[in-house]
């Protein structure tokens, strides 16, 4: 309860200051899909996104106010319509200013080997712990072409919420998880296919690596090439959109954008 009403106090005395909101729109065209109460929505969830999480920069990096904004306006999108509580497991965005390197990770494949080795990212989101970012793809994030990387580690701290980041993300009263799993899954092993034909997919082979994978490049697509999305997957998209309570591809058709 105190939460809540700190928040609400919040909101009635403050507001993201117009310059950096609106350059956070013009940096991000996606954004020209939502509505005018769903603008508002989004600024609100953003002021509380930069309020309560902690941005930490990584290897000397210096954040600005106007990357501040971008991260929070990116992060909430996925949100709009489920609260700001999806995003109370975690304080801190550790933000990076390129890729970086994960040195000795260790992976283990499908018979149970385990393998060492370095990994070059653009973001991880740690279980019980912070989300890391790198600002160079943030910056081709949220142009509608397909890449979110912002979207893409928020998703893996939205499938945390119900413990194993599996690709299953506690779905909502009336979705049913048989209908959730078939649709999935049916993607999934198209996906793996096409890779195994030597084809190249339209999806980011990158979300063949796991379903969790997958459920995360899926909500990147779901919000940033929402109409070739549904076109190409439309029982994910159902999902997707039955989960997130957004329907984007249509919004785009109706405003034209």
């Amino acid at each position: 309860m105190f939460k809540n009403w700190r928040r609400k106090r919040l909101l009635e005395r403050e507001s993201i200051p117009d310059e950096l909101w609106n350059g956070a729109l013009a940096a991000c065209p996606v954004l020209a899909r939502l509505s005018a109460d769903e603008l508002g929505r989004l600024r609100a969830l953003a002021l509380l996104f930069l309020h309560e999480k902690r941005f930490e920069p990584a290897q000397g990096f210096a954040i600005t106010d106007d990357m501040r904004a971008r991260i929070a306006v990116l992060g909430c999108v996925p949100i709009l319509n489920l609260g700001f509580d999806c995003y109370d497991t975690f304080v801190s965005v550790v933000v990076y200013p390129d890729e970086f390197l994960v040195r000795d990770r260790e992976v283990v494949d499908e018979d149970g080997v385990v393998h060492t080795g370095d990994d070059l990212l653009s973001g991880e989101a740690w279980e019980q712990g912070p989300v890391l970012l790198a600002w160079s793809e943030i910056e081709q994030s949220g142009k509608g072409e397909g890449y979110n990387v912002v979207v893409h580690e928020l998703a893996h701290k939205i499938d945390m919420l119900n413990g194993e980041v599996d690709g299953v993300p506690p779905l909502h009263a009336g979705m049913r998880l048989a209908e959730w799993t078939a649709a999935f899954d049916d993607a999934y092993e198209d996906l793996l296919e096409q890779l195994d034909r030597d084809e190249e997919p339209w999806l980011d082979p990158y979300a063949a690596e796991d379903p969790a994978e997958f459920f995360a490049v899926c909500s990147e697509m779901f919000f940033d090439v929402p109409e070739r999305f549904a076109a190409e997957y439309p029982g994910v998209y159902a999902q997707l959109a039955a989960f997130y309570k957004q329907d984007p591809a249509s919004s785009v058709r109706a405003r034209g954008v």
